[in-house]
């Protein structure tokens, strides 16, 4: 897959988001856009480590369709899209030319809804990213941050991933490959705007929002919850939206 970057042919699309166009001058600057770079006209950019590497950059290694949120609100289309966490970008997949992807520009998309589809198990689903604002961390709160469940208190996924070199010298062992692990970090907003981090466990959970203590020991699920859509379901259940 090569990855193209986004620079001055997204840059007037961007001018034009902060002018209030309407969505048929958008759609259209966008067009162009998207015309300019299947010509060749930017840059690649580099693959990145020459060792080969082992587990994904991505928060989810499918293109998922998603809703993109703009900070002045003006509506685009769904688009195929993945969350590149080690490197902290997005990228965008061509429709006519699928081998390749863009890196967008991300200062004015306020937050991101990846469209789960349904499997033979589970239910299609809305994922939504947005900054992590309230991150203890200053510089992370530009990155996204996934929102499992969202009521009077709610949880969050903070992702990361973590490089291990492959050993050199005296202590390789003959592998030549890199490998990317991940090292996700789940938060807890208390409803008074306290953020904690929490394992997602019912012993952590009945710890860090202790008004869901009693619910959490009879609500059906929570003994066997496991991914993050099963906690998400529990929580809904105990904690809904207001």
């Amino acid at each position: 897959m090569r990855l193209l970057l986004v620079l001055g042919f997204m840059l007037p699309a961007a001018i034009c988001y902060g002018q209030q166009p309407n969505i048929e001058q958008v759609g259209a600057a966008g067009q162009a856009n998207l015309n300019a770079l299947a010509a060749g006209s930017p840059a690649v950019l580099p693959s990145g480590p020459t060792n080969e590497i082992i587990g994904s950059p991505y928060a989810d290694p499918r293109w998922l369709p998603a809703q993109l949120i703009m900070k002045n609100s003006v509506p685009l289309a769904p688009v195929p899209l993945k969350y590149d966490v080690f490197n902290k970008r997005l990228l965008m997949r061509l429709v006519d030319r699928p081998k390749d992807s863009l890196q967008l520009d991300d200062r004015l998309l306020l937050k991101f809804i990846l469209q789960e589809p349904a499997t033979g198990t589970t239910p299609a689903r809305q994922r939504p990213f947005r900054r992590f604002t309230e991150a203890p961390i200053a510089g992370q709160r530009t990155q996204f941050v996934e929102v499992l469940h969202e009521g009077k208190y709610t949880l969050l996924k903070h992702y990361a991933k973590l490089l291990r070199k492959a050993p050199t010298g005296a202590y390789s062992n003959g592998s030549r490959f890199d490998e990317l692990e991940d090292k996700p970090t789940y938060y807890m907003r208390r409803p008074d705007g306290t953020l904690l981090p929490v394992k997602l466990t019912v012993k952590q959970l009945q710890a860090t929002a202790p008004e869901l203590a009693s619910a959490l020991k009879t609500v059906p699920g929570a003994k066997t919850a496991k991914t993050d859509a099963e906690w998400s379901a529990v929580l809904k259940a105990i904690d809904p939206k207001p």
